[in-house]
């Protein structure tokens, strides 16, 4: 049994609540199945940190609506314990925007992107490097994942490796060392899920639509008809379950 410390970035709307479960149920449906215990702090809501991440094999970080290019205090105060973690030999996993807060808390920049919100299911592809890394064992050199997000990391800081990317989005995936990963995609996220996360932002994506000059009215059944199932996903997890504690 893998003992795992989830930090909960946020809250998913309420309407997604309701159908298919907050952020943290996702991971435990992936992830408890083959072996894994968790413990979750609600670290946007202010839940105090432990000391150390002694007594865990593992920690990972949610997604959250909040963004690291308005850093509150509980952000800076989750990413020095994460780096902690791993500098005594604990993994770390952040997702979405816990990649975004470990490439901040590694000198990056996290900015708006300006090619828009990637949403939906969407192909990725490794890079050399990600294709030797265990995260990505067993996956080919393209597959496809869940996505959403406006913030990106505009490039990977000193010292870390680019695992993967897309044209939407370059850096999907880093590596900070040994012992910390990075994921711009939602690995834990399941087709439900997604179609939930689109419904939730309907009008959002119509507006956003509209400005880049699109047909009103295509973008969000667009959206619905391509989601597909992302076995790759829950590889990833399992993996970085698996192969790094």
């Amino acid at each position: 049994m893998k003992n795992v410390l989830l930090l909960k970035a946020g809250d998913a709307a309420h309407s997604v609540r309701l159908g298919v479960g907050d952020y943290e149920h996702w991971f435990v449906e992936s992830l408890a199945p083959g072996g894994c215990r968790f413990d979750i702090l609600h670290v946007h809501r202010g839940a105090r940190l432990p000391d150390s991440a002694a007594g865990y094999d593992a920690v990972m970080m949610t997604g959250s609506p909040a963004s690291v290019t308005q850093p509150e205090p509980w952000m800076e105060r989750a990413a020095e314990f994460m780096l902690g973690a791993a500098a005594h030999g604990v993994p770390v996993l952040g997702v979405c925007f816990g990649h975004q807060l470990l490439a901040h808390a590694h000198g990056a920049r996290v900015v708006r992107n300006h090619h828009g919100r990637e949403i939906g299911t969407v192909e990725v592809s490794l890079s050399e490097e990600g294709r030797q890394d265990p995260l990505f064992d067993g996956l080919p050199e393209r597959f496809v994942v869940q996505a959403t997000h406006e913030d990106i990391v505009e490039q990977a800081p000193t010292g870390a490796n680019v695992l993967a990317g897309n044209a939407n989005t370059p850096v999907q995936a880093l590596a900070f060392g040994p012992l910390i990963r990075g994921v711009q995609f939602h690995p834990e996220v399941h087709p439900a899920a997604m179609r939930a996360l689109i419904l939730a932002r309907a009008e959002k994506l119509e507006v956003e639509a509209r400005a880049r000059g699109h047909g009103c009215g295509e973008r969000v059944p667009r959206l619905l008809a391509g989601i597909a199932p992302s076995p790759a996903g829950q590889r990833i997890l399992r993996n970085f379950v698996e192969r790094f504690t």
